[in-house]
């Protein structure tokens, strides 16, 4: 999930649907819901987060500094009227990149794609390892080929890869994936994701990685699927 904070709705769903056309999941946050967020809100939450962008928003400053204090995830600010102060006044708050409007959706998600990639501690490829998980926008690899996965698929494999082997349920899948806050979405389509994934991965490894329990939830098995991973700083911690 990315958040926007603005504080004009049209702004935001001028981009909405573009985002979930490509199976990315956009909220809004206007200034007088953010503080209060922010300050309260669950680990899952802070976990279902992707990105921050930087709109419209009253005391840019302290948001920006309140997500710095909270998480660790890209902030791109957007601002009209590009101006050279502006500009610099953004990077000394903290913030990752800065870019006027007009932007189109897709250059949005190239520069968060970026930012990951950056702050990515690689760990030295194993040749024996079955599966390569990606943190930065790309598709994952089996056996050194990539393979290419729908957005939430990929998110999903992602999420389970971060996780070391640890059991989820569908819920806490759901909710990183989409963002707690979707409540037009049906939880269960999370198992239908997961079933096309597991198929997938059944077909090039030739077994299913991911181990399912009823009432308990899943997990992608490291005993089973050694997985060599490029994770980022905040998940390999």
């Amino acid at each position: 999930m990315i958040i926007f904070v603005e504080d004009r709705a049209l702004v935001v769903d001028g981009y909405k649907s573009k985002f979930t056309n490509v199976g990315e999941t956009l909220m809004r946050m206007p200034s007088d819901e953010f503080d209060g967020w922010i300050e309260s809100c669950s680990q899952a939450e802070r976990a279902s987060v992707e990105a921050f962008l930087i709109g419209q928003c009253e005391d840019p400053q302290k948001k920006i500094s309140a997500i710095r204090r909270y998480m660790n995830v890209p902030i791109v600010a957007l601002f009209e009227n590009r101006s050279l102060e502006q500009l610099i006044w953004y990077f000394r708050q903290g913030v990752d990149d800065v870019v006027s409007k007009p932007v189109h959706f897709d250059e949005l998600l190239i520069r968060i794609a970026c930012i990951k990639k950056r702050s990515l501690s690689t760990q030295p490829k194993d040749e024996g390892k079955a599966i390569t998980v990606y943190f930065d926008g790309r598709d994952p690899e089996i056996r050194g080929e990539p393979i290419m996965l729908p957005r939430r698929e990929r998110r999903i494999l992602e999420y389970l890869a971060s996780i070391n082997g640890r059991r989820v349920t569908k819920a806490q899948i759901f909710g990183a994936i989409y963002g707690i806050f979707d409540e037009h979405i049906d939880e269960n389509v999370v198992e239908s994701h997961i079933s096309k994934l597991r198929k997938k991965l059944r077909k090039f490894i030739g077994y299913d990685p991911i181990e399912s329990k009823r009432y308990l939830g899943y997990r992608l098995q490291p005993e089973a699927v050694a997985i060599s991973r490029m994770v980022p700083e905040k998940l390999s911690a």
